[in-house]
């Protein structure tokens, strides 16, 4: 992973100095309220309903057990002992002390770890895969592309107060698990016939009140201009986007309202005449950059048979080998993901005590490394598969083996009302209820891959609209409804999702998933996913079963 030299952190220690300061005079009444507002934001705090929220951020998702030991113990010492992975591969403590966020920040900053642009109208986290360097499918490793976009995009004088947030991801594989069609700007990474890498650019997609599809808008880049394209792109959504409404303010709209093609030929325009006075990325900095992600010094083993493997275990075993294991590029190793969507915990939520677990198992079985994926999930990237029956053994004595990784109770799920000001309804009891009325694992594992999303309001930071089932909770009068979806994916076929009709009571959502499921277990193909028979199907027939002949 990528280590700081002396110039990223003395970045980040003055960053924390910088801070100190700004937190100080505001709390002495020395810089207004409007003053402040763009300073914590860009230091990744908001003012949430109860408390302040602080997100930190783990870029592309990639984190050290010694940075997981450090957030267990700032959770302990400066919060309430448990820490929020969210669907942007950062984590958020949801109860921090104003007067003590620089000190959070400076012990963030002992571990190479920060909060700089986690929020505001900047440049945020870079996302990609969270099996990026280890991926079966991969045809090129996306993190060290994360990183050089993120090393271009920190501190951006041109960038620094963009019209809106402004969010890129990066994916190098033949599925496509970063969402990218549904961020700011989407990078594909792949390699043309000669074996030489290549990219293509996708621009103009987003979630939120008007949820967008992206489109390409470059083909077959050359890999040393990714910069300058993209620096183009950005320069024309900062003079174009709109800054009069905030509702319309996201690329999206301005690619929408430009069309694609009209979009694309102003990029292209401004990347020439970048290109005139600036340097392309040279290949000894793109190599440079990978030396930073190498692979591990894997022993040589060979691939284990699954089948004979299984049957050496009991049940809850084989259920979490074929769900929570993975395949991996390295012959006798696999990658594991442990689900934090244990009944009872909110979705993401994680104790300072598991966090310590969880890194001293990743140190054990997986090289010291972690990943975070924008399912809230944590993965262990580099188990050899003669130790997984020892591992699941460890992680089900901590609880941390529910074998639901893809399956319906594995909620994408954002705080919510319980947190968040702008929420319209409660997410986290919402999804427990659906967890403890699916709890039947047989019945889970025959649904079969299922994405639900929830999301507390038209924000979508729970990527309702791309859930194979999605949940927008609405404010009718005062009260908490939830408004159903079905048909979205976040794949490189990706869709948004459609609603079904009319919006439902908490207590009632639970029993209309059944009802979705039953015209999906009685009308699938053999094979056949959720998400692709809706598809198949369109909406009537779940609208008949769920309204009744009439609502169809």
């Amino acid at each position: 992973m990528y280590i700081y030299d002396e110039y990223d952190q003395r970045i980040v220690d003055e960053r924390v100095d910088q801070f100190r300061d700004q937190t100080h005079r505001y709390l002495a009444g020395e810089i207004t309220e409007d003053e402040f507002l763009p300073l914590r934001l860009q230091n990744g705090l908001y003012i949430q309903r109860f408390a302040p929220m602080m997100r930190i951020a783990i870029p592309y998702g990639l984190i050290s057990t010694r940075q997981v030991r450090k957030l267990a113990d700032i959770s302990r010492h400066y919060d309430k002992g448990y820490v929020h992975f969210t669907t942007r591969q950062n984590v958020q403590l949801n109860w921090p002390r104003l007067e003590e966020v620089p000190d959070i920040l400076a012990e963030l900053a002992t571990v190479q770890m920060h909060a700089i642009q986690t929020s505001g109208a900047c440049i945020r986290s870079t996302t990609t895969d969270h099996f990026a360097g280890v991926a079966a499918d991969e045809v090129v490793d996306p993190r060290p592309w994360c990183e050089l976009i993120r090393q271009w995009s920190t501190f951006h004088p041109e960038f620094a107060f963009l019209p809106r947030k402004f969010k890129i991801a990066v994916c190098g594989s033949g599925e496509d698990r970063a969402a990218t069609l549904v961020h700011d700007i989407g990078v594909h990474l792949q390699k043309d016939g000669q074996g030489k890498i290549r990219i293509n650019v996708l621009a103009g997609g987003g979630l939120g009140r008007t949820p967008v599809i992206g489109a390409v808008i470059k083909e077959d880049l050359e890999p040393e201009q990714l910069l300058n394209y993209l620096d183009a792109t950005l320069r024309i959504y900062n003079r174009y986007g709109r800054r009069d409404n905030k509702y319309k303010a996201r690329i999206k709209i301005l690619v929408k309202a430009m069309t694609p093609e009209v979009f694309a030929r102003e990029v292209e325009t401004e990347w020439h005449r970048i290109k005139k006075n600036s340097q392309p990325l040279s290949l000894s900095e793109i190599k440079r950059m990978a030396t930073h992600f190498t692979k591990h010094d894997y022993d040589p083993l060979s691939d284990l048979d699954f089948n004979h493997l299984a049957l050496q275990g009991s049940p809850e075993f084989q259920r979490w080998l074929k769900q929570n294991v993975s395949a991996h590029q390295q012959t006798g190793y696999s990658a594991v993901t442990l689900t934090l969507k244990a009944t009872s915990d909110a979705p993401g939520d994680v104790s300072a005590e598991q966090l310590d677990d969880i890194a001293n198992l990743a140190d054990r079985f997986s090289f010291g490394e972690l990943r975070v994926s924008h399912e809230q999930n944590l993965i262990f990237a580099d188990v050899p598969q003669a130790q997984l029956p020892e591992l699941w053994q460890a992680l089900d004595t901590l609880g941390l083996a529910t074998p639901n990784r893809g399956l319906l109770t594995d909620v994408i799920c954002c705080p919510g009302g319980d947190y968040c000001a702008l929420a319209n309804a409660r997410s986290i009891p919402l999804a427990e209820e659906i967890q403890r009325y699916f709890e039947d694992l047989d019945y889970l594992h025959d649904i079969g891959e299922l994405d639900l999303n929830i999301s507390g309001c038209m924000n979508a930071c729970a990527h309702h609209h791309v859930g194979h089932i999605g949940i927008l909770g609405v404010d009718r009068k005062g009260e908490e409804y939830y408004q159903i979806q079905i048909g979205g994916s976040a794949g490189k076929t990706a869709s948004l999702g459609k609603i079904i009709g009319p919006s439902f009571k908490r207590e009632e959502v639970p029993d209309i998933i059944r009802q979705l499921m039953s015209v999906y277990l009685e009308q699938r193909y053999e094979g056949e996913r959720f998400i692709d028979t809706s598809l198949r199907l369109g909406l009537t027939p779940f609208k008949e079963k769920v309204y009744g002949q009439k609502a169809a």
